[in-house]
């Protein structure tokens, strides 16, 4: 009966091409807006995973329960060796190191005598080096507002409401007054090269970036780090990936349970707020998602329904001829059913296909966007996930079941005296 069906849809283009044309967009707009979704919360989790958190970070246990102080006295040390041992046991991972720091930026005036002071919250970064991606994984090049970035050592950035409290352009001298690892007091000489504007307050009121080796020899942390951060290759964070890697690490790499300088590894879940901000983004994307797809079941529903009042005629004519009313529902479900199903396919192709463009190209907004902020993705993207191959056969097919068999109980109310009135139409 099946292929009996099958054929029936074929040559009657009035019966299937609306049927799954409608269905088709209905699938396509639900296969991507979910990719969309999903990609426009997770970009906003990746700005600030790249910015500060990582996707895992290796901390010392005692600095891990004081993060928020940036205690440089239990930063790690040694950690060139500790990055190649990294790279080693976890090659699919980008791992590098980062100095967390604060202190007081002095700025002079012509003299060399005091003109501003003001706090700040400072970042080594690898800026300089033969192989350093971290300009292009903070956005600093697109969130530049004057001068230019760090291209020597002794250079440094600050956030441009932070320059303009303190009164200096790029080209002018300030001096970072802090404490050593030690616990010695420390003062280092840089070159502010630019500013750059973050789009938050909390950084914007008081933030410097510089090379990591110059922010060592500032703070006495010869081949140490209060950090080591690591990107998954994919691309996003992917929370049952992370786990897995830090019981690993933590499982292998801490020889001393005892020892609170012992490395130890966070995801970014662990870390302060994070936590909460992936299970919202999680859930935000599913509530969106839900909304969506329920509007378009009711769309599919409603396309179903009509479409089983439009045969009543046929279906008049059907049991006329002695075809049982069952006979007739239930050949009218299994039509609905294929049509669900080629519909769902045609559009799941066709979402993918432009969610794969989105994700493959992006669309660019760096020019709206320019100097706003590195907190914000500027190249907006989806992202396929494998809920993306079958989310939209929910509609596509339940849906337009559930519409055809709620039209077709019309059918079990069919009165042979009705037939002669439809019949002469």
């Amino acid at each position: 009966m099946i292929k009996f069906l099958f054929k029936g849809l074929w040559r009657d283009k009035s019966r299937s091409r609306m049927p799954i044309l409608i269905v088709a967009v209905g699938v396509a707009l639900s296969v991507f807006l979910h990719a969309y979704i999903t990609g426009m919360m997770g970009d906003s989790i990746e700005m600030n995973a790249k910015m500060s958190f990582g996707h895992v970070k290796v901390v010392s246990k005692a600095y891990a329960e004081n993060m928020s102080q940036m205690p440089l006295d239990l930063a790690l040390m040694e950690t060139t060796d500790l990055t190649q041992r990294l790279s080693q046991e976890f090659p699919t991972i980008t791992w590098v190191e980062r100095i967390q720091f604060g202190g007081l930026v002095d700025a002079p005036d012509a003299e060399g005598s005091t003109m501003t002071q003001g706090p700040a919250v400072g970042m080594g970064v690898d800026l300089l080096s033969e192989h350093a991606d971290e300009v292009e994984r903070m956005n600093l090049a697109q969130s530049l507002i004057q001068g230019r970035l760090p291209g020597q050592p002794g250079e440094v950035l600050l956030s441009d409401q932070f320059a303009r409290n303190l009164k200096v352009n790029p080209g002018d001298a300030i001096t970072l007054i802090g404490s050593t690892m030690y616990g010695g007091m420390s003062y280092y000489n840089f070159i502010v090269s630019g500013t750059v504007s973050f789009g938050v307050k909390v950084l914007d009121k008081g933030t410097m970036i510089a090379d990591i080796q110059d922010v060592r020899l500032a703070l006495d942390m010869e081949d140490a780090a209060t950090e080591i951060v690591g990107f998954f290759s994919i691309g996003y964070f992917d929370g049952d990936i992370a786990s897995n890697i830090s019981h690993q690490f933590n499982d292998k790499f801490t020889e001393t349970p005892g020892d609170e300088y012992a490395p130890a590894m966070l995801t970014l879940k662990d870390q302060p707020g994070m936590g909460q901000m992936v299970d919202l983004g999680a859930a935000m994307g599913a509530i969106i998602t839900g909304v969506f797809m329920f509007a378009m079941a009711l769309v599919l529903w409603n396309a179903g329904l009509l479409g089983g009042i439009r045969r009543y005629g046929e279906f008049g004519i059907r049991l006329a001829m002695g075809e049982a009313k069952s006979h007739v529902y239930i050949s009218l479900l299994y039509e609905s059913v294929m049509i669900g199903i080629m519909g769902a396919v045609v559009g799941t192709m066709f979402g993918l296909f432009f969610a794969w463009l989105l994700q493959t190209y992006g669309l660019d907004l760096g020019d709206s966007m320019k100097g706003s902020s590195i907190m914000l993705p500027t190249v907006l993207r989806a992202r396929i996930t494998p809920v993306d191959f079958y989310i939209g056969f929910i509609p596509g097919i339940v849906s337009t079941l559930i519409g055809t068999a709620l039209a077709g109980l019309g059918i079990y109310k069919r009165k042979t005296s009705q037939l002669f009135k439809e019949l002469e139409v």
